[in-house]
């Protein structure tokens, strides 16, 4: 697949439907940030097209089209695509394994109970100015701003709320991806400070504010995540479907050019 740039894009309308939760708002939030990139099989009437942010990959059309190397540069991603794809995903990297999610959806009316902030730290939504607390994350932590393009970008979003301690976040909330009705949103909370209920107090301001912007929040996580779970579900989401993404591993083609990628990211929502 070549990458192809927003000018040249067909009618995404029956690609990616707009205004969809979770996964679906990726190919909103690359149009909105920028950050991202779209990849087709040809530039002129695509047959199968695909779009990328951070880790994730959206893949759509007719896999009929694809060569035995297409889906190369999709390797250590996360691909999310229809069942008639699955072979061949299986047939361009060493290992595809596949993942169940679970889709959680906030109900604005369900009832939340807010830990008390322990001493000393403060929860409040991230500015511009915090960008240098926000680049001092470990690298474990640092996926958080990938789908941003950096710690620069998304400190100016006005989509993050963190908690701060002596100037170091201790855990934070933002938005993903951007959609037009929905804004799938991850949490990281640094290890030492897990167990607190930080992440919490940082989910309920980020979702006062998306409802604020008229937008509703979601939330994707691993089906064996527990305690992202449990934490979705205390902040007030609930499950609206299951489904399936793949994690890629190396590609079995040779001579790939490496995909652009803005920043390094894992998918987990970890609390």
């Amino acid at each position: 697949m070549i990458e192809i740039a927003t000018q040249q894009l067909p009618t995404l309308s029956r690609w990616f439907p707009t205004g969809s939760p979770g996964l679906g708002a990726l190919a909103e939030h690359v149009l909105t940030t920028g950050t991202g990139y779209w990849w087709a099989d040809r530039p002129d009437r695509p047959r199968v097209l695909a779009v990328s942010c951070a880790d994730h990959v959206l893949l759509r059309g007719d896999p009929s089209a694809l060569t035995p190397d297409s889906l190369a540069r999709f390797a250590d991603r996360y691909v999310e695509a229809p069942a008639c794809f699955w072979p061949a995903l299986g047939s361009a990297f060493e290992r595809v394994v596949p993942r169940e999610r679970m889709l959680y959806v906030h109900q604005a009316q369900a009832s939340v109970r807010l830990p008390r902030t322990p001493r000393g730290v403060t929860v409040r939504r991230l500015t511009p100015e915090d960008v240098p607390a926000l680049a001092e994350l470990r690298s474990e932590s640092a996926w958080i701003h990938a789908s941003w393009g950096g710690p620069s970008r998304l400190a100016a979003s006005g989509h993050a709320w963190a908690a701060f301690a002596k100037g170091r976040i201790l855990s934070i909330a933002c938005t993903y991806f951007l959609g037009s009705a929905y804004e799938d949103i991850a949490v990281v909370t640094v290890p030492d400070h897990r167990r607190e209920r930080l992440a919490l107090a940082c989910v309920a301001g980020l979702a006062a504010d998306i409802q604020t912007r008229g937008r509703t929040a979601s939330w994707c996580c691993s089906r064996d995540n527990r305690p992202s779970r449990l934490l979705a579900w205390t902040a007030g989401f609930r499950l609206t479907r299951e489904y399936v993404h793949h994690a890629t591993g190396r590609a079995l083609a040779r001579d790939v050019r490496p995909t652009p990628m803005p920043a390094p990211g894992v998918a987990a929502a970890l609390a």
